[in-house]
């Protein structure tokens, strides 16, 4: 196998252990949290924006506490209200100050979250920030054995940090204003439709590009038929070269060894290892766009004899002068995304990047039956279920999650996903999907499109249409699951892969072409068979 699709496998892989699709949590559902009267209570994030000496100032974020009054979610509505130290600090007695509507500002420990509540709201204060002892948040619950939790105030927990800004404010005699309320995030965001424009376009170009390939092969192959048997020997061999045909043992494996990858990055998540994932993308991107670009420009006349001139280079053996032409910037391109990826739009170059690869790899990679394609998306659909789900109960924590976001490792998220920004969200932050749920399901739409220009078939009567519309609707519930658990992570393939499998096995089996479908992945035509005369006669 050729060194260069080494590097197309081993991205693949890469990529395709990440299969989700995520906004982000802003309301934190907590089973294993007491609830009862008084503490049942959702944990949400709150934003809280100070206003120092009439001058607006930075905007922090907490999470609000099990018990206590529920936040306003709209800004507008939002009162504003001075901010006063509590004095004890922590708030474990009646404060030395007094109170008439102000939110009082404590430190975590020596009691209780809802007896600092309590004797916030007894001294006449409208609500209550309590200062964490560490960087993190943290969940502010219900004691088992308390009684008075019937609380009328909000309490709010800060970050240290933030905590500290504030208290350093505060002691230095400046005034300080503060807004206290939970926005929610909207129902659609447009950041989701473009996502799906973007996934179910990205297999649409790919299953074309893999479909007219494939078509030309087998009409170069027909004609090596007529012509003889040695020249078909030689051709067999020029086309095995450029495709990997999956077959069955490599689809099951490719549960065991991504698997062991995701566990791998789960537990040496660092800043390091994301450094490395990024020079792995790069190195597939470079040379996915480089296909692309070289693919595309061969379709202009005036860049088809750079694109069939051919020279051997090291390592890579014969590449096009196209090839080496269109490098450069591809090269550069992927340079500065890494060097600059940090900055608010470099998403753009990460989808260019990613879907460039993505459709090379489709390209590249195929299912050569619906027998090895069943079998892979119904691993993998195992696979997403168990990393999303199941792992919590083992690692206290969802591994595809975590992976997915890039916690402890000080960048925001994997480079594995095509991201956009939430446009109208107040909370921020990316609509995102693993290459996973478009790699895998696109290997079958590829397959289905490729069947029906072999077999002749018109678009209704083939499979490919109807293939690409349940991955659209499979991959458009995915969104309305997102949005209906509040923004919570969701294996995509969990809802893309009964209704793009579950379609082509009821299509093929009405039809008459599950058999075909299941075995030999193409129709026969007459030409494979040759007939030999004894030398003799």
């Amino acid at each position: 196998m050729d060194t260069y699709k080494k590097i197309y496998l081993l991205i693949a892989l890469l990529a395709s252990s990440f299969c989700l699709g995520s906004a982000g949590d802003i309301v934190h559902h907590d089973d294993v949290a007491p609830q009862r009267p008084g503490c049942e209570n959702n944990f949400v994030l709150v934003k809280v924006p100070t206003w120092i000496n009439g001058v607006e100032d930075i905007e922090y974020v907490g999470v609000g506490a099990r018990f206590g009054l529920t936040l306003e979610s709209k800004e507008k509505h939002a009162n504003f209200f001075i901010l006063a130290l509590a004095d004890p600090p922590d708030c474990c007695s009646k404060p030395k100050n007094k109170l008439s509507g102000e939110v009082i500002l404590a430190h975590r420990g020596n009691c209780s979250f809802t007896t600092k509540a309590n004797v916030a709201e007894d001294a006449g204060a409208s609500a209550i920030l309590i200062i964490n002892n560490r960087t993190e948040l943290f969940k502010m619950v219900c004691e088992v054995n308390e009684t008075d939790v019937q609380i009328g105030i909000a309490s709010v927990m800060l970050p240290q940090d933030a905590g500290a800004s504030l208290e350093k404010y505060l002691t230095s005699s400046s005034s300080v204003k503060v807004q206290l309320y939970s926005p929610r995030r909207p129902v659609v965001d447009v950041a989701e439709v473009f996502l799906w424009l973007m996934a179910v376009g990205t297999i649409l170009c790919a299953s074309y590009w893999s479909a007219w390939s494939a078509r030309e092969a087998a009409i170069e192959q027909d004609k090596l038929l007529k012509d003889g048997l040695d020249e078909l020997i030689h051709m067999d061999g020029v086309r095995s070269s450029g495709i990997v045909n999956i077959n069955t043992t490599s689809a099951i494996l490719f549960v065991v060894i991504a698997s062991c990858f995701l566990v791998m990055l789960y537990k040496l998540m660092s800043y390091w290892f994301i450094e490395i994932l990024v020079v792995l993308f790069c190195i597939g991107g470079v040379e996915g766009l480089q296909t692309c670009l070289a693919a595309l420009l061969s379709c202009f006349r005036w860049f088809q004899p750079a694109g069939e001139s051919f020279v051997k280079v090291p390592f890579f053996g014969a590449v096009s002068y196209l090839t080496l032409a269109v490098s450069p910037f591809c090269i550069a391109f992927a340079v500065v995304w890494a060097v600059f990826r940090s900055i608010s739009f470099a998403w753009i170059g990460q989808d260019i990047l990613g879907i460039a690869l993505i459709i090379t790899v489709l390209q590249i990679v195929r299912v050569p039956n619906l027998k090895v394609g069943t079998i892979l998306l119904s691993c993998a659909f195992l696979y997403d279920i168990f990393w999303v789900f199941v792992s919590k109960w083992l690692f206290k924590e969802s591994v595809m999650i975590v992976v997915a976001r890039g916690d402890k490792s000080g960048e925001d998220g994997i480079p594995m996903l095509l991201k956009i920004p939430r446009m109208f969200d107040p909370w921020g932050g990316y609509s995102i999907i693993g290459f996973g749920d478009i790699i895998l399901p696109g290997l079958l739409v590829a397959f289905s499109l490729r069947y029906d220009w072999l077999a002749k078939k018109n678009l209704r009567a083939g499979y490919f249409l109807w293939a690409m519309t349940a991955y659209g609707l499979g991959l458009l519930v995915t969104y309305v699951a997102l949005n209906l658990m509040d923004g919570h992570g969701q294996p995509a393939l969990l809802y893309i892969v009964p209704f793009t499998l579950g379609t082509f096995l009821t299509l093929g089996k009405q039809r008459g072409d599950l058999k075909a479908l299941w075995t030999m992945g193409e129709p026969e035509r007459p030409c494979r068979h040759i007939q030999f005369q004894p030398s003799g006669s």
